[in-house]
């Protein structure tokens, strides 16, 4: 992993639990406030660990000594109870006044069990990730800024009805949703849709990985055949929420691409991760380029959408050179 991408992981991880701690305090300072019964518990609570040192200390009899221990810690739970249901009868969550992670596991730690904690781990790759994106075009599209206007007849019809299942599928996502195909002729909007929704999904705090087939071919490659045979990008492209490769069908046919085409694929899918693909080549283009197992599982086990008119790219810039046709 790399260490600047760890650093920033355990400041934001840091920042998490502090600010966690922060606002426990400032909800503690309002209660003991509003609520002074539960300051004096609160304060009985605290006193706690001075108490059993206390104990410890002048009582020799050690079966005494385990008693009074024992005693002291129902008490401190009976007043912990007599807390919650005075912030209840005020109103008051009954955990109001807990420290609220956002890791329950590792208590915005990053460690649990003396292992890296899930949350640090994800957080990393999306750190990773964000930093993989940060060269592309995310910024430019949305779905605000895709037209439908340049689509007539039966493709106007067809093309909303995408629009509108890739809005849907963007606001709703979650790390398990399915994998799409999008495929048509250059210039009809598989980059722009394919971008809004990655910037919907970015919105919502997931990773995703965007960019071209090539691109992500050719650094798992160099990775594969380095000397010290790392796999960070190749565990990225696994291990994203959202995986969205564009313009596949452009990357060289080699036996590595291929084979890795297929790991890429079949392995999203068995972890059921979601993976938007998209591509110029048809079904029959798709059919022949690839072998039947990469073929089958995008025709198949993908939700597939064909984009259809008429260039958009060149509409536009027909509208620049000829305005008054339009």
């Amino acid at each position: 992993m790399n260490s600047e991408i760890f650093e920033k992981a355990q400041i934001i991880i840091q920042n998490r639990r502090r600010n966690a701690v922060i606002e426990s305090e400032r909800r503690t300072d309002e209660i003991n406030n509003k609520i002074p019964q539960i300051k004096v518990i609160n304060d009985t609570i605290f006193n706690t660990g001075q108490e059993t040192v206390k104990i410890i200390f002048a009582e020799k009899n050690r079966n005494l000594q385990q008693q009074k221990i024992e005693k002291l810690q129902r008490d401190n739970l009976e007043a912990q109870a007599v807390s919650r249901q005075l912030l209840v009868a005020n109103g008051y969550p009954a955990d109001y006044l807990d420290i609220h992670y956002n890791c329950k596991k590792c208590n915005d730690t990053g460690y649990s069990e003396n292992n890296m904690c899930e949350c640090f781990t994800k957080l990393c790759g999306k750190l990773e990730a964000d930093e993989i994106n940060k060269h592309s075009q995310l910024e430019l599209s949305s779905f605000d800024t895709f037209s439908l206007s340049y689509y007539s007849g039966n493709d106007y019809f067809n093309m909303k009805s995408h629009f509108e299942h890739l809005k849907q599928y963007a606001e709703n996502f979650t790390s398990h949703s399915n994998s799409i195909l999008i495929f048509g002729k250059t210039g009809l909007g598989k980059t722009h849709l394919s971008l809004a929704v990655a910037n919907k999904v970015l919105e919502k705090g997931y990773s995703v990985i965007y960019d071209s087939a090539i691109n992500i071919l050719k650094e798992m490659e160099k990775e594969h055949f380095s000397r010290e045979h790392i796999s960070e990008m190749t565990d990225l492209v696994m291990e994203t929420d959202l995986l969205i490769l564009d313009d596949l069908g452009t990357e060289h046919t080699t036996p590595f691409y291929s084979s890795t085409i297929y790991n890429i694929i079949n392995t999203r899918l068995n972890r059921k991760k979601p993976t938007i693909i998209s591509t110029n080549l048809d079904y029959e283009g798709i059919s022949k380029r690839y072998e039947p197992r990469v073929a089958s599982r995008l025709t198949t086990m993908y939700a597939n959408m064909n984009f259809v008119g008429s260039d958009v790219r060149l509409q536009k810039k027909n509208e620049k050179t000829n305005p008054s046709r339009y």
